[in-house]
């Protein structure tokens, strides 16, 4: 299982990758290999400022859907919409071409709660 080590974790299988006060987010390969084939992604909260742990969308697979949940507080601004014509790359490549949002983030984001690497892998027992 890839758990990249210069990502954050959140408890519900989320990843975070923090640039300045920019934070790209999407779900782990842990997750997505839970959820199975992934068939749609649906982030209706572009532009909108979301306070940590609200649900800024929702992952539908073959079995399943499940809401997503922001990993921190800030503005949406932007989504993957590459995903709107190809969400198996949220299965095909989690970590890369599989982010789902952009969240500038507020100037006092807690980053206390999201885990690293080694934290996230016990979370899931790998």
């Amino acid at each position: 299982m890839n758990i990249p080590t210069d990502l954050r974790y959140t408890k519900d299988h989320e990843w975070i990758r923090i640039e300045g006060n920019i934070a790209t987010v999407g779900i782990t390969d842990f997750a997505q290999g839970e959820l199975g084939d992934i068939v749609y992604v649906e982030v209706e909260t572009a532009g909108e400022t979301l306070e940590a742990e609200e649900v800024f969308g929702t992952v539908e697979a073959v079995k399943t859907v499940s809401d997503l949940f922001m990993p921190l507080t800030g503005e949406i601004i932007e989504f993957n919409e590459a995903l709107e014509d190809r969400p198996e790359d949220v299965n095909e490549s989690p970590y890369e071409n599989g982010w789902m949002i952009k969240i500038q983030l507020d100037s006092d984001a807690d980053t206390s709660a999201l885990l690293d690497a080694a934290a996230y892998q016990a979370l899931i027992g790998a």
